[in-house]
C-alpha cells in the first residue's frame, strides 16, 4: 500500500506543486484546501488522470474542530497519514508595522502559525511510534521574510514564519524518538 501525504493549502501554488510532485512519487495525496473547491478538484483529477490517487478535504487549518474533522475523514478515507505537509498559509496587505491592526495579526498567526500547530498535532497522535503509530514526517513551510523581518511589508508575516522555525525545532527534537522526522522549506 503506498504513503499517504497529506498537503495543507494545497489547491494551488506551492501546495499543488508539492501534491502533484508527492502522487508522481506514489503517495496518495489529500489535497486540503479552505475555499477554493474548483482548484482543488481540478487538481485532483490532474493527479488522477496520471494514475496517481488523491482526494480533495475541505477544512480551515485554523479552526481546531475542523482540523480534528479533516484527520478523522482521512482515518476513514485512507488509513495511515505517513507524511503531513504544512503549506497553508496566507498574508495580507503590505504595509508598515504602526498601521497595522490586532485583528490582522491574529488572522496571519491564526492560519500561518495556529494551523500548523494543529494540524501536527492530529498527526503526532498519528505517527508516533510511542503512540503506536508508524513514524512519519512533518514539513513545515517557512520563508526567507523569517530571516530579513519583512520591514515596510509584513513583519507579522515574518513573525509568523519565525514562529513556524522556532516550533519545526522543537518539535524535530521532541518527536526524534517517536519516529517522526520534521523539517523546514524556506522558499524565496
Amino acid at each position: 500500500m503506498s504513503k499517504v501525504m497529506l498537503v495543507t493549502g494545497a489547491s494551488r501554488g506551492i501546495g499543488a506543486a508539492t501534491a502533484r510532485l508527492a502522487a508522481q512519487q506514489g503517495y496518495r495525496v489529500v489535497v486540503n484546501y479552505q475555499r477554493q473547491r474548483d482548484a482543488a478538484e481540478a487538481l485532483v483529477e490532474a493527479i488522477t488522470a496520471l494514475g496517481g490517487q488523491a482526494l480533495a478535504l475541505q477544512a480551515d487549518v485554523a479552526d481546531d474542530a475542523q482540523v480534528r474533522r479533516l484527520f478523522a475523514e482521512i482515518d476513514s478515507h485512507l488509513g495511515r497519514l505517513d507524511v503531513l505537509v504544512n503549506n497553508a498559509g496566507m498574508l495580507e496587505q503590505q504595509m508598515r508595522l504602526e498601521r497595522m491592526s490586532l485583528e490582522r495579526w491574529q488572522r496571519v498567526f491564526a492560519t500561518n502559525v495556529y494551523g500548523s500547530f494543529l494540524c501536527s498535532r492530529e498527526a503526532i497522535v498519528r505517527m508516533s511510534t510511542r503512540q503506536g503509530g508508524h513514524g512519519g514526517a512533518i514539513v513545515n513551510l517557512s520563508s526567507i521574510a523569517a530571516r530579513l523581518g519583512a520591514p515596510e511589508e509584513y513583519i507579522d508575516y515574518a513573525a509568523a514564519k519565525g514562529a513556524i522555525d522556532s516550533m519545526t525545532v522543537g518539535l524535530a527534537k521532541e518527536l526524534a524518538a517517536d519516529g517522526i522526522r520534521v523539517n523546514a522549506v524556506r522558499p524565496g
